[in-house]
């Protein structure tokens, strides 16, 4: 696996990291911690730059994000109405997926960089029912900058451990999972807390 990825920035550089994670995202089973690791382990070494690898990463990934989410919204509906029935999707089972999501999907988008198989249908599902773009974009890219920017680091910080690093990453991905969910759930009460004071200053600047 190694190999192939030092081939693969060896010909092609930084455009690794951009479409190797934009098209992980829509189909293509990419190695995308293993191939952000490597990145940094290159920056350690001198051989790339670090905040490069990150920009290119990051790019890859939201732009990957937002195109899953536009396929669901414009072609996912469609699809679940013509064909829901045979997969076991109701409008009702809909429905209660819909009022769930409202719940806790934006969490699920922010903490599914870290859990394997889920990254790549949240922006997918996301647009299936309809869930705003705004407020998708705010966790999706979130979630997008908090992913790259961990890897890409603790490529560099580790250097040459860097494979011992991406070991230990498979075998305790779970507790990643739950470091990610606390993180999002910080945001999520700060946002929580910055909005409802400005709504109280709002309503004591209106008496």
């Amino acid at each position: 696996m190694s190999f192939n990825i030092e081939k693969l920035f060896d010909q092609y550089g930084y455009e690794v990291l951009f479409l190797g994670l934009l098209l992980e995202f829509i189909a293509l089973p990419f190695p995308g911690e293993t191939t952000m690791l490597y990145a940094g382990y290159l920056s350690y070494a001198g051989i790339l730059n670090g905040w490069k690898a990150f920009a290119w990463a990051f790019a890859g990934t939201t732009i990957g994000m937002t195109i899953t989410y536009f396929i669901g919204l414009k072609a996912g509906m469609p699809f679940v109405e013509k064909y829901g029935k045979w997969v076991l999707l109701s409008p009702s089972k809909l429905e209660k997926t819909k009022k769930w999501y409202q719940k806790y999907g934006n969490l699920l988008v922010f903490i599914g960089y870290f859990i394997p198989g889920v990254r790549h249908v949240t922006g997918y599902f996301a647009g299936i029912i309809g869930s705003s773009f705004r407020t998708f974009a705010a966790y999706a890219y979130g979630g997008a900058l908090f992913w790259c920017a961990l890897f890409v680091g603790m490529g560099h910080v580790f250097g040459p451990q860097w494979e011992g690093v991406l070991h230990a990453i498979e075998h305790h991905s779970w507790k990643l999972a739950i470091a990610a969910a606390v993180v999002a759930g910080v945001v999520w009460g700060v946002r929580r807390a910055v909005l409802s004071s400005r709504k109280k200053r709002q309503a004591v600047g209106s008496e």
